[in-house]
């Protein structure tokens, strides 16, 4: 929720034979006000008004990556966008699982004169699904090494992994746990909207662990769950940064330093739960989203993992900024040719399915 990711990518071929290449990536931050708005939707007017207005900011930045790659809106034959979720429901938190990401791709389309794949986890959540991780199919066809075995963890809000070898169908991905959410609401808090993150792990840094909150904190009932598995704001959003800011403590920066190390524990536990026990060893981790640019987190990380390398995802040489955005590249790409590029062993879903909505 810190800005809209923008990438020009081309593609060629499908599933086992696609390749992709990065040609342009551009970040636009979206004012703090703005994230308010986002964060604080209640009411079905302000929803209303937020999917048009984030159609006019998601279009804007097409055509800026599209002008700063020298192309022209006419180069370009589709635009993937997987929008700002709003609520994402699956079995585990619903009797009706279900997910918003809004964003209006008619918006687009309308101002960019290009065609719109959207809607991306709403068609694996009717055949069955989480509806998430969707990035799985994306780290097996970018990234997966003949005889190697690699992890792909994304720390955004919510943190993921994706464990990628030579198989499709031998992808073991799920949502962690906890990523940055519950640090970016403390961060607003102790600094009163001056930061809307722990930028370079500036405040994780200065506080202390509070053993007892974090042992709360990782009873969550959330970990009980086995892969398939997926998490979002409802379980990990602003609900838990009110309950830790009432927490007794020694000064703010106590809470972010737990929060932070919350999602080392959590996302290190799941490793020795679910991949480890599988996979037995692997090449590396390799790390994206806002968390591999907090060098307190990824030192902490480091060190939990250890032996196990971990590494951020710019060591294979692609931005990892740019990853979330290429992965709805590719698969608003596969969806015009009709490759479904759902992973089942991912999400839980009776069968691959092609995923998104097109807007003409």
């Amino acid at each position: 929720m810190d800005a809209v990711e923008a990438v020009l990518c081309q593609i060629e071929e499908t599933g086992a034979q696609a390749q992709l290449k990065l040609v342009a990536h551009l970040s636009r931050p979206f004012p703090p006000d703005f994230i308010q708005r986002v964060l604080s939707v209640s009411d079905p007017r302000t929803l209303c008004e937020l999917n048009f207005e984030l159609g006019e900011r998601f279009a804007e930045a097409a055509l800026a990556v599209i002008a700063h790659a020298g192309l022209r809106p006419g180069d370009v034959d589709i635009i993937g966008s997987h929008g700002q979720t709003v609520a994402h429901l699956p079995s585990s938190l619903s009797a009706t699982p279900s997910t918003l990401q809004i964003g209006e791709a008619s918006v687009i389309a309308e101002r960019t004169g290009i065609p719109v794949v959207s809607d991306f986890r709403t068609r694996d959540m009717a055949a069955g699904g989480q509806g998430a991780p969707l990035v799985p199919y994306f780290d097996w066809v970018v990234f997966r090494k003949p005889g190697a075995v690699r992890a792909f963890q994304n720390i955004g809000g919510i943190a993921n992994v994706s464990v990628v070898g030579d198989r499709l169908d031998d992808i073991l991905a799920f949502d962690t746990g906890p990523g940055n959410m519950v640090l970016d609401g403390l961060a607003r808090r102790i600094t009163q909207g001056q930061l809307q993150c722990d930028l370079d792990g500036q405040l994780s840094r200065q506080g202390t662990v509070i053993p007892s909150i974090l042992a709360e904190l990782l009873t969550h009932p959330f970990f009980a769950l086995p892969p398939p598995r997926s998490a979002g704001r409802e379980g990990f959003g602003e609900a838990l940064v009110t309950w830790l800011w009432e927490q007794p403590r020694n000064k703010p920066e106590d809470l972010i330093t737990t929060a932070l190390a919350f999602t080392v524990e959590a996302t290190a536990r799941a490793y020795e739960a679910y991949v480890l026990p599988r996979y037995g060893s692997l090449e590396a981790v390799y790390v994206s989203g806002g968390g591999s640019r907090n060098p307190t987190l990824m030192e902490r990380f480091s060190a939990r993992l250890a032996p196990l390398p971990v590494r951020t995802l710019d060591a294979l040489g692609f931005p990892e900024g740019a990853k979330e955005a290429a992965c709805f590249a590719l698969l608003a790409a596969e969806h015009l040719v009709g490759t479904p590029t759902n992973v089942p062993s991912a999400t839980g879903a009776r069968r691959r399915v092609v995923l998104g909505k097109l807007t003409p």
